[in-house]
C-alpha cells in the first residue's frame, strides 16, 4: 500500500498525488511551510491526511525553535499552528489535530524543551499510527452491510492516500474482499480535479477490486437501471446533527439515492465529526482557483472570460445520510450527538446489518 506521508529523518515525505496516477515521487517537506503548500496545492489532500500533515509540521517546525522557557516555546510555535489552520477551511481535522497537539504539549509543560521537541515527533507519528487502526475499525463495522455481489458506488477519493492507511470509504470494500465477499465499485469521476479517476480508480486497482470508472453525471441513470446497491463516501466535516460537507457533487449522490431507495453511507472518523456545530451551513465551503475548471492538464477548455464557481465542497443534509461508519460503529445521524457522552451506551445504539435504517 503506498503511504501518503510518513516523519522519517526530520523530514515530513508526503506522495504528490497531484502527479498521480502517472507518476510515483514523493516531496521532501524540511520545514512546516513546505507542509502547508502542500495541503494548498493538494499535493496531500483527504481530511483524516491533512490532519496527520498538520500535526507532523507542528512537529517538525518545533525542531527549529529556540526557547529557554516553556512559555517562550509556545509563543514561538503559534506562527506554525495559524499557518496550518489557514491552509484550507473546510477540513475539521486540521483543527482537531492542533488542538490535540496543543494540549499534549500543555500536559507535558515541565519537560525540557529538547524533550519536548521529540515528544512532538513521537505524538505526531501516534496520530498517523492511530488513523490506521481508526480506519480498519470503520472498514470492519462497514463491511457487514456490504453483501456479496453488492455493486457500491462511491465518490471523490477516501481511501488510503487521503488518510495515514486503508481510507475511510474505501475501508469497508477492502474489508468485504478479504471476507471474500464478490463485490464490484463504480467510481465517479469527480470533476474538476479527478480524484475519483485519478486517485480512487488506481487504489481499487491496487486492490484487485473490480473498479468501473464513469462521468459524473451517469450515476442518475445507473441507480434507475438497478445497478447500484449502495453508496459509500467519506466526509471532511460532519455536524453532530449529521449534515455532511463532502467533495462537490456528493449531495447529488445522496439526493439520487434517496430518489432511488438506494443506502447512502459516509464513513467518518469521529476526528471528522464537528460536535461544535448543529448546522451544515455553518461549515465554510471552499471556493478554489478557477483555473481548475476552465483548463485540464494545463489545457484550456472554456472560452476567455467565462465566470466560474469552483466550490470545493458541498452540503449533504442529514436525511439524505443513510449511517454513518464510525470506528464505533455504525449510527444513525440522529445518534452522532450522543456518543460524545460517558453514560451513553454504545452498544445499543449501533445498527445491526441489513437494521431498516431509513
Amino acid at each position: 500500500m503506498v503511504k501518503a506521508i510518513e516523519f522519517r529523518d526530520n523530514r515530513v515525505i508526503i506522495l504528490d498525488q497531484t502527479k498521480l496516477p502517472f507518476e510515483i515521487s514523493y516531496i521532501e517537506c524540511t520545514d512546516y511551510q513546505m507542509i502547508a503548500q502542500c495541503i494548498k496545492k493538494l499535493c496531500i489532500r483527504g481530511a483524516p491526511a491533512i490532519g496527520i500533515a498538520s500535526a507532523m509540521a507542528i512537529a517538525l517546525g518545533a525542531q527549529d525553535i529556540e526557547a529557554e522557557s516553556f512559555d517562550e516555546f509556545v509563543l514561538k510555535i503559534q506562527p506554525i499552528f495559524d499557518t496550518m489552520l489557514a491552509t484550507r477551511p473546510t477540513a475539521v481535522n486540521i483543527r482537531w489535530a492542533c488542538e490535540r497537539m496543543r494540549d499534549f504539549l500543555n500536559l507535558h509543560r515541565e519537560e525540557t524543551i529538547t524533550t519536548l521537541k521529540d515528544l512532538l515527533i513521537e505524538e505526531a507519528n501516534k496520530i498517523l499510527q492511530e488513523d490506521i487502526e481508526i480506519n480498519k475499525a470503520i472498514g470492519k463495522w462497514g463491511a457487514e452491510f456490504i453483501k456479496d455481489g453488492d455493486t457500491i458506488l462511491t465518490h471523490c477519493n477516501a481511501g488510503s492516500l487521503a488518510t495515514g492507511g486503508y481510507g475511510t470509504a474505501t475501508a469497508p470494500m477492502i474489508i468485504a474482499k478479504e471476507q471474500g465477499k464478490n463485490i464490484h465499485v463504480i467510481v465517479d469521476e469527480t470533476r474538476p480535479l479527478l480524484q475519483g479517476a485519478r486517485l480512487t480508480a488506481w487504489e481499487l486497482i491496487q486492490t484487485d477490486i473490480p473498479v468501473t470508472l464513469i462521468t459524473d453525471s451517469s450515476a442518475g441513470a445507473l441507480m434507475r437501471q438497478g445497478t447500484i446497491d449502495l453508496a459509500i463516501v467519506g466526509t471532511d466535516r460532519t455536524t453532530k446533527r449529521g449534515d455532511v460537507a463532502n467533495k462537490i457533487g456528493t449531495y447529488t449522490v445522496a439526493v439520487l439515492c434517496k430518489e432511488n431507495n438506494i443506502p447512502f453511507y459516509v464513513a467518518a472518523p469521529l476526528s471528522s465529526i464537528d460536535f461544535s456545530i448543529e448546522w451544515g451551513d455553518l461549515i465554510p465551503i471552499e471556493e478554489r482557483s478557477p483555473q481548475e475548471v476552465t483548463t485540464i492538464g494545463g489545457k484550456r477548455i472554456a472560452p476567455e472570460g467565462v465566470n466560474v464557481i469552483n466550490r470545493a465542497f458541498d452540503i449533504t443534509p442529514s436525511k439524505y445520510v443513510t449511517a454513518f461508519f464510525t470506528e464505533k460503529g455504525v449510527f444513525k445521524p440522529r445518534d452522532l450527538k450522543k456518543l460524545i457522552s460517558r453514560d451513553i451506551d454504545i452498544d445499543s445504539l449501533r445498527l445491526k446489518p441489513y437494521e431498516k435504517v431509513r
